[in-house]
C-alpha cells in the first residue's frame, strides 16, 4: 500500500480559512495610546477647587443617605429620657419601643435603600488622599451593626419589667453608645481633615450618640 508524501509546507499550514496576523504597527499604535491614557491619569493633578467641588458632592451624597438612620437615633435617645424622665407624658413606654425598633430597621441595609447604596458609594478619584473610603466603610459599620444596635438596647430598655432587667438592658445600651459614638469619631477624622484641607465651611453627617 502505497503512502502519499506531503511536503513539509503542507504539513505545517493549518486546514481552513488562513489567519491574518495583526500588522505590527497596529499593536504599536495601541500600545501608545495605551500609555498616554495612563500617563495623562497619572499626571493630572485635580485643583482645589475641583476637589472642593468634588467634596461638596461628596458630603450632600453621604448625607443623604445616612440621616434617616441618624435621625431615628436621635428620636429612640430623646424617647427614653422623656419616657425616664416623665417630662412628657404623650410618650409612653409602648411609643418609645415603637420609635426605637422602627429607628432600627431604617438603619438596617436590608430594610434602607439609603443604606445599601452607601455600601456601593465609589469616592470621586481627586479625593483619594483624603481616606473618604475608609470614612464610608465605617459610616456603613455605624448603622449597622452600631445604630441598630443601640436602638436594641433602648427599646429592651424600655420593655424591661424588673431592675435587674432594667439595669442589664441599660449596661448594654452604655457599652453600645460608647461603640457607636468611637465609630462616629473615625468617621468624623478623615472628613474634617478634608474639609480643614480645602478651606470649606462644611461639616460631617450629623451622627446622633
Amino acid at each position: 500500500m502505497s503512502v502519499t508524501q506531503q511536503s513539509p509546507r503542507s504539513r505545517a499550514l493549518p486546514s481552513g480559512w488562513p489567519v491574518r496576523r495583526t500588522p505590527r504597527w497596529v499593536l504599536l499604535a495601541v500600545a501608545l495610546v495605551v500609555a498616554i491614557t495612563v500617563a495623562l491619569t497619572l499626571t493630572h493633578k485635580p485643583s482645589q477647587a475641583e476637589q472642593a467641588s468634588d467634596m461638596r458632592g461628596f458630603l450632600q451624597y453621604v448625607t443623604a443617605d445616612i440621616e434617616s438612620c441618624a435621625g431615628g437615633v436621635g428620636e429612640s435617645l430623646t424617647a427614653l429620657r422623656l419616657v425616664e424622665s416623665g417630662q412628657d407624658t404623650s410618650t409612653d413606654v409602648s411609643d418609645g419601643i415603637s420609635v426605637a425598633q422602627q429607628g432600627a430597621a431604617n438603619c438596617e441595609p436590608a430594610n434602607s435603600e439609603q443604606i445599601a447604596d452607601l455600601e456601593s458609594y465609589q469616592v470621586e478619584q481627586s479625593l483619594d488622599s483624603f481616606g473618604l473610603e475608609a470614612a464610608v466603610t465605617d459610616m456603613v459599620t455605624w448603622a449597622a451593626p452600631d445604630a441598630v444596635n443601640v436602638q436594641t438596647d433602648v427599646a429592651d430598655v424600655l420593655a424591661a419589667h424588673t431592675a435587674a432587667a432594667k439595669s442589664r438592658a441599660q449596661a448594654q445600651l452604655t457599652r453600645d453608645l460608647a461603640k457607636l459614638n468611637a465609630e462616629r469619631a473615625k468617621i468624623d477624622a478623615p472628613i474634617n481633615k478634608a474639609i480643614k484641607s480645602l478651606g470649606m465651611h462644611a461639616a460631617p453627617p450629623k451622627l446622633a450618640g
